[in-house]
């Protein structure tokens, strides 16, 4: 894994459904002479390699945020969230606030001291965003407006040099496998087409995702996201123990026979890799619903949706070695 390219897309603001500032890095850092396709959802999609076998790899680009919904009379901001943030997270945090011109603003979201409250109300719904201002009018000569947006500051830290902690891994390491696996298949000649999408919208329903699938019927489709661990229903699934076959989740199954042959795969490729149950969906979700297989491929993430989220370097680095060796060698 490189850092430094990992922080290039974790670091670009882009909650679900404003996701054009993360589009425009992806397309950005795709390799120059490969042409990208963005369709009118904000989808991008790149297709390299000839033939009539299709394999297909998604990632989603868009991140959980705050929606701005109102500014109040003292200036501090109401907001919506977006995507699955629980309450306890909000409490005492420092955002990045992105108005329509793409500017980032700081805010932060406060509480009244214990010394002064009798019981106190943590939902998000008796929160504000404070963003140092004492009037709607100085908040607005911000240029901060209903329906731009806020995320949580990031903050990078390695973890006994063994593991990446920052918020967004879920799912911007999905989208770094991506453009690091169209760089090495840049390099190769491909008798099948490999298709690589980042979508948008994947937070709230899949929406990009959904759109993709309308148009693109791929032989096998592999969304590359996250694996939400480590409890009772994840079992021993681990950072640091190899790459996920997310093979069950709350909205779907992977295709039974393919994680077979992919567990059989790595085994005789040499690479680690889990298989497990958890919860949530992925961009799978709408081609299997077509008739086509799917299996997430997957980072087993420690402290999903929140700030601190972390997976292990190993991890990536086995992952994107197992997609490598999917585009070229796999059987269809």
């Amino acid at each position: 894994m490189n850092l430094d390219r990992l922080t290039d897309v974790v670091f670009v603001p882009g909650m679900t459904g404003r996701e054009e500032m993360i589009r425009a890095k992806i397309i950005e850092m795709i390799p120059e002479g490969v042409e990208a396709s963005i369709d009118d959802l904000g989808n991008v999609i790149v297709e390299v390699g000839s033939g009539d076998t299709i394999i297909a790899f998604a990632a989603h680009m868009d991140e959980i945020g705050l929606l701005v919904t109102g500014v109040n009379d003292d200036g501090t901001l109401n907001f919506k969230k977006i995507g699955g943030i629980a309450d306890e997270l909000l409490v005492g945090r420092h955002l990045d606030v992105i108005t329509s011109s793409g500017e980032s603003i700081d805010g932060v979201i406060g509480m009244t001291p214990p010394h002064l409250r009798e019981k106190p109300d943590l939902s998000w719904q008796s929160l504000v965003i404070d963003v140092g201002t004492s009037s709607k009018e100085e908040t607005e000569s911000l240029g901060i407006e209903v329906l731009d947006y806020a995320v949580f500051r990031k903050q990078i830290s390695i973890l006994n040099d063994k593991y990446v902690s920052v918020r967004s891994l879920d799912d911007r390491s999905g989208c770094l496998a991506l453009l690091d696996l169209l760089d090495m298949l840049s390099e190769v000649n491909l008798n099948r087409r490999i298709v690589l999408a980042w979508t948008v919208q994947e937070e709230i329903g899949l929406i990009g995702s959904r759109a993709l699938s309308e148009r693109l019927r791929p032989n096998l489709f592999f969304p590359v996201d996250s694996f939400a661990c480590c409890s009772r229903l994840t079992g021993n699934v681990r950072p640091g123990n190899g790459a996920v076959l997310r093979m069950s989740d709350t909205s779907s199954l992977g295709d039974y026979g393919l994680g077979k042959r992919l567990m059989e795969f790595a085994k005789e490729k040499e690479i680690p890799l889990q298989v497990g149950v958890t919860g949530g969906g992925t961009d799978g979700i709408p081609f299997q619903q077509k008739g086509i297989k799917m299996v997430p491929l997957a980072l087993a993430v420690r402290y999903l949706h929140s700030e601190t989220e972390y997976i292990s370097i190993e991890d990536y680095d086995n992952l994107l070695r197992l997609m490598f060796l999917l585009s070229t060698e796999l059987t269809v």
